[in-house]
């Protein structure tokens, strides 16, 4: 097997466990818009903004300093006992300050104590399966990886059906149901099936910890601290490029007589974007053990290079197709019409979300020769375009104005990526052949949606006119890649 034809395999199972889980919340989506009020479902989209940025606290870049030692270092079991030993410890020390401070952090976030409560479980036991994922990873073994990842999804997509479509009937037929069904509680009941699948989770990865040998290893520590911390403050910039804007749609910057129904509003449609977030998501979690396990392989570069079109190509024609087909999209997906008059953002964020994933592909630079400061000071950069435009936008425009800094924010990392790898670690990109991808499903998904939204006609007939260009020039080189 050629180590591409291994890549795309392993990206495909990784898809699985991305993509599968994701698409299994989508049945969460119309049901959250069926039952709750639209400002309700902007509350919950805002704690699920701050469980973003708590998660990328505790875990302070650990999973990329595990990947770059494991594949670094000799005694990669004296790797993995440190990692563990440090997040266990870490996390532990944060869940007990922050069950101490719970109603300043209430004040601070604006969620309720008594969502607090269950916030803080969820982050510790979510912070306790970082390096038992990461390991198996590593360990390159995707299907027990997807297996995990599934069945935490299932756990809380059917403890949410339960909670939503059935407990209030039963309830009316058994004295043990009543006790436990209260109306109005679809905030604590989300939060509780995130606790119960977080937990089983943690369950199923017993096997790893008691398999590690808990060697702790101070000068290694130090080592992976010194790597991983410009990796948490990229992940922090990050964090607040992807999610800060709930929060700032939420606050006095914004115009809306409901700002919380703003934000549910800009959440929902924000989910037509998925399909290319699940899609980056899953070619990165393939594509960065290939990354550190083939940097010192002959011409690595030329690899990495295939790697970006390939990824260009196919995401290309996933935002066409979702760009086209949105507005069918959106009906099994948000049933609330309600909803909808944020559409107008779904072809920016899908482009911020392609964006992305075309970043993440140019940070093997950083990545494999150990500057993950560039990687910081990107994200920051990216981050400092997030809040300024957001703070300028928001109240001008209000929730489109969000969409539009999200977009500024991963174009110009795009760009600054690209600019620093050429310096430090050239890759010879092929920029005429991914230019015009970019430049024709951008412009078509453009054209489309503001000029000829939900005329087929047109929409399928340029969809076309870009699947035979994308046929046409990667025809030869997908032949090579199967063959392999």
């Amino acid at each position: 097997m050629t180590a591409f034809s291994k890549l795309f395999k392993q990206t495909f199972i990784y898809g699985l466990a991305t993509v599968l889980p994701r698409m299994l919340t989508f049945l969460l989506t119309p049901l959250y818009t069926d039952v709750m009020a639209v400002g309700v479902y902007g509350k919950v989209s805002i704690i699920f903004a701050w469980f973003a940025i708590f998660n990328v606290i505790l875990a302070y870049g650990m999973e990329t300093a595990f990947f770059r030692f494991f594949n670094k270092e000799e005694d990669k079991e004296k790797v993995v006992g440190t990692s563990t030993l440090s997040i266990i410890i870490t996390s532990v020390i944060i869940f007990l300050t922050a069950f101490l401070l719970k109603n300043q952090i209430a004040v601070i976030t604006d969620i309720e104590v008594q969502h607090i409560n269950f916030v803080i479980w969820i982050l510790l036991l979510d912070a306790l399966v970082i390096i038992p994922f990461t390991w198996l990873r590593a360990k390159e073994k995707p299907v027990k990886y997807a297996a995990i990842k599934i069945t935490n999804v299932a756990i809380n997509i059917g403890l949410n059906l339960f909670f939503f479509l059935l407990l209030a009937n039963l309830a009316t037929q058994s004295s043990f149901f009543e006790s436990i069904y209260k109306p109005d509680f679809e905030i604590t009941y989300v939060l509780i099936a995130n606790v119960i699948a977080s937990a089983i989770t943690l369950l199923l990865m017993f096997p790893f910890y008691s398999k590690v040998k808990y060697r702790f290893d101070s000068k290694l520590w130090k080592q992976m601290l010194r790597y991983a911390f410009p990796v948490l403050i990229a992940g922090l910039a990050y964090t607040v490029n992807e999610t800060f804007n709930r929060i700032l749609l939420d606050s006095s910057l914004s115009r809306a007589e409901d700002p919380e129904a703003e934000v549910g509003m800009f959440s929902a449609c924000y989910k037509l974007a998925l399909f290319m977030t699940l899609f980056a998501t899953a070619f990165r979690l393939g594509i960065e053990p290939y990354f550190f396990s083939h940097a010192k392989s002959d011409n690595p570069q030329k690899n990495y290079a295939r790697i970006l079109e390939y990824f260009v190509a196919f995401g290309s024609v996933i935002l066409l197709v979702v760009v086209v087909f949105s507005d069918l999209i959106k009906v099994l997906i948000i049933r609330d019409e309600a909803f909808w008059e944020a559409m107008w953002i779904v072809p920016i964020i899908l482009v911020a979300s392609f964006c992305l994933g075309i970043y993440h592909n140019l940070s093997v630079w950083y990545k494999i020769t150990d500057r993950t400061k560039f990687g910081a000071y990107i994200s920051v950069f990216g981050a400092i375009i997030t809040l300024g435009l957001n703070f300028w936008l928001i109240p001008i425009i209000g929730y489109k104005g969000s969409a539009i800094a999200t977009l500024a924010a991963y174009g110009s990392m795009v760009l600054l990526s690209y600019f620093y790898g050429r310096k430090y670690y050239p890759i010879p990109y092929n920029l005429k052949k991914i230019g015009l991808y970019l430049f024709f499903s951008i412009g078509f998904s453009v054209v489309y949606f503001y000029q000829f939204r939900e005329n087929y006609i047109v929409g399928i007939t340029l969809l076309i006119v870009f699947l035979s260009f994308v046929y046409i020039s990667e025809i030869k080189q997908l032949k090579k890649l199967l063959k392999g």
